[in-house]
């Protein structure tokens, strides 16, 4: 992946975090849409899609019984049979029609290369993935609303609508843009946001009024958190209590020695390659021994071993940082901002706890997740106090919120299958298993004799995506191996690609502090006051009041060490010709502002060159033959007739067409590998295996 993907990568990683994290509606989301387990993740008969051939996809076991959330059973025999209609609250919005095409009015939803994608086709694949989750958020507004209609609350449209413009003028949005932003970051029609996230988080706060009231002693310990003093510290991190006895004995006769004590044995991979350095430690945000520990810590000085639950950590402290003086201006609003978040917070709380009530006061029955009863009571997904929810229901709500995604995965994977054909190629169960196995090497899970672990590998990965395997297979597996069937195997490796990936991995790299900024004037700014007074500590006050990147942020400036050949030339060029006390000019990178400060130069790794090169050819293989299968199937997309009735858009399949045009979900040559971090449902399907690290001896590699 080049720098300016991995840029582009990041930077949608972050907008999609961030609708996910701030947004007063957001923090609600999991609790309102995916509260309350209704059993295995199996679904109900017939709801699968057409299968990929392999030994994968036996369904899971199914529960021979209906469990209500507190445990009890219904029998089947309770299950009515009528098929009433759910009783209209009158209080929750209706639904109504988003503003691109809604899948559930479409037959068709797709048409490649003259084959036709249908509502039913789509449907099934949304249900498959999605029905478990969004089966739950249809429950959990039934019974909001219910609790709405006993206690006769209202939201009145105009309590929704003033709430949105509230958030939106919270980021300083109009209301027009901030819809806008829903819709191409999180998917939402104005409908789905009223009536999904914004009138379930009204309903419950007024059904909570007398639950959320913020203390003066909670608040001043917010405030103290916030405002209050913080310990710069690296950290060392790892389950074994032996091998942390002897990291410790180690760093505390050579200090000197901790951030690559960290790098090599922390078993965190965000602390790992971050050489030990974390954000500040704040008081009352974590556990509270760990905390006073830190802060009796003087700079330099390494702590005892703390253990936190079946992890056990050492510190070295790096700076103890004063409290931040607030203006008696400011206070008004920092105190507005402490008691909404803290309120946010208690409803969250009290959002769980009033699910696992109604559902103990309520006869929930799930269907949906029980073949036995989904006979018994055909079109019906779950029933609450009687009232069914249908099948159908499910399926068009399925649809509605997630349509859009998956079928930009079911297109890819039509793409895919019909190249196979024209090749006359075929899948074959040894050609999947060999991928699986792949994958699990790939990410470190082996036997004691060094074969790929792929019992475990199957375990963390269906565990970590919450998906059966046979999704996995379908959806990371399948693709990976197509590709491969498609572009062939065979890729060369120079000596001159050799050369530059040790120097990557095993080369010495530029430790910087780093100040990102968002705008060029800011940035000028930013460089004339940090040429000014040229020292470290205030190059870092200057990264924590003014980098728009988190981890600069947080850490007075210090970022991981800049290493050669990373996908960002510039950078990496203006990084190694500084000397330790120098500062840079202002790297323009993409849409971002950067200026770098030397603090020195990491010394080359020692490791054996032929071990080295075994490792790094592997690694070279797998990342070259990625970038060949991305690039063939950005090819095939390209050339393929896809009119996508949902996206509303549609394209020729001419060669000629422009780089991208009608990119699914394979997109990138930096796709994650089978398994890897949200493999599976992230896209809609189709992800394809990948290995995107570099790899190295363990030992010795940074």
């Amino acid at each position: 992946m080049t720098g300016k993907e991995t840029h582009r990568s990041a930077a949608s990683a972050r907008r999609r975090q961030f609708f996910a994290a701030v947004t007063s509606a957001g923090l609600f989301a999991a609790a309102l849409l995916g509260a309350g387990d209704f059993g295995s993740q199996a679904a109900a008969q017939n709801t699968r899609p057409a299968p990929v051939p392999n030994r994968y996809q036996g369904a899971p076991g199914q529960p021979s019984s209906t469990a209500r959330p507190n445990g009890s059973v219904v029998p089947a025999q309770q299950v009515p049979q009528n098929q009433i209609a759910p009783r209209p609250t009158g209080n929750a919005p209706a639904a109504q029609a988003p503003i691109r095409p809604n899948p559930t009015q479409l037959q068709v939803m797709a048409v490649v290369n003259g084959e036709q994608i249908s509502q039913a086709d789509l449907g099934r694949e949304c249900l498959w993935r999605f029905g478990k989750e969004v089966l739950e958020g249809m429950v959990n507004r039934h019974l909001i609303a219910e609790a709405c209609a006993e206690k006769q609350i209202v939201i009145t449209t105009a309590d929704i609508d003033g709430e949105i413009e509230r958030i939106a003028s919270k980021f300083g949005l109009p209301r027009d843009r901030w819809m806008q932003l829903l819709r191409e970051e999180r998917g939402y029609s104005e409908a789905q946001y009223k009536r999904e996230i914004v009138w379930p988080m009204l309903a419950l706060r007024k059904l909570s009024a007398d639950q959320t009231e913020v203390t003066q002693e909670e608040m001043q310990k917010a405030f103290d958190s916030e405002f209050g003093p913080k310990v710069k510290a690296l950290l060392i991190v790892h389950s074994d209590r032996k091998l942390i006895d002897q990291l410790h004995a180690h760093v505390a006769a050579k200090p000197e020695t901790f951030r690559e004590m960290s790098k090599q044995h922390s078993d965190d991979p965000g602390v790992a390659s971050a050489y030990g350095v974390i954000p500040p430690i704040r008081r009352h945000l974590g556990d509270a021994n760990l905390e006073q520990i830190a802060f009796s810590l003087k700079p330099g000085q390494i702590s005892p071993v703390i253990q936190v639950a079946d992890k056990y950590y050492i510190l070295k402290c790096e700076e103890q940082i004063a409290n931040r003086v607030i203006s008696p201006e400011q206070m008004p609003l920092v105190d507005a901002k402490l008691r909404e978040r803290l309120k946010e917070g208690k409803l969250r709380g009290v959002a769980a706890n009033f699910f696992e009530t109604m559902a103990k006061k309520a006869t929930i029955v799930n269907i949906y997740n029980n073949p036995e009863l989904a006979k018994q009571v055909p079109g019906a997904a779950a029933t609450i106090n009687g009232r069914p929810i249908t099948t159908q229901q499910l399926t068009d709500e399925c649809l509605s919120r997630y349509g859009h995604e998956v079928l930009e995965g079911e297109i890819s994977r039509k793409v895919l299958g019909q190249e196979l054909v024209k090749r006359k190629a075929t899948i074959t169960q040894s050609d999947l298993d060999a991928e699986i196995a792949r994958a699990a090497d790939m990410y470190g899970m082996q036997k004691p004799d060094g074969s790929p672990d792929v019992d475990r590998w199957l375990k963390q990965v269906t565990e970590q995506d919450k998906a059966p395997v046979e999704l996995y297979v379908r959806d990371a597996v399948w693709p990976s191996v197509a590709l491969k069937k498609i572009v062939g195997s065979q890729v060369v490796i120079t000596e001159d690609d050799l050369q530059k990936a040790y120097e990557a991995n095993y080369g010495e790299r530029m430790e910087v502090l780093a100040i990102v900024l968002g705008d060029q004037r800011q940035a000028q700014k930013v460089w004339e006051m940090a040429r000014n007074n040229p020292t470290d500590a205030f190059f870092a006050s200057l990264a924590e009041q003014y980098s728009v990147e988190p981890s600069s942020r947080s850490n007075g400036g210090k970022v991981p060490p800049i290493q050669k050949h990373s996908g960002s030339p510039e950078l990496e060029k203006t990084a190694f010709s500084l000397q330790a006390g120098t500062m840079s000019g202002i790297v323009a990178l993409n849409d971002q502002f950067i200026i770098l400060r030397c603090l020195g130069r990491t010394r080359p790794v020692a490791v054996d060159p032929q071990i080295a090169r075994k490792e790094l050819t592997k690694d070279l293989e797998e990342k070259k033959l990625r970038v060949k299968m991305s690039t063939e199937f950005d090819r095939l997309l390209r050339t393929s007739q896809i009119d996508n009735y949902v996206a509303g858009t549609s394209q020729s399949g001419r060669e000629g067409m422009a780089p991208g045009a009608g990119k699914g979900p394979l997109q990138s040559s930096g796709v994650s590998p089978a398994g890897g971090p949200g493999a599976v449902r992230s896209l809609g399907g189709v992800t394809p295996t990948a290995g995107t690290m570099p790899r190295g001896p363990a030992p010795t590699k940074r």
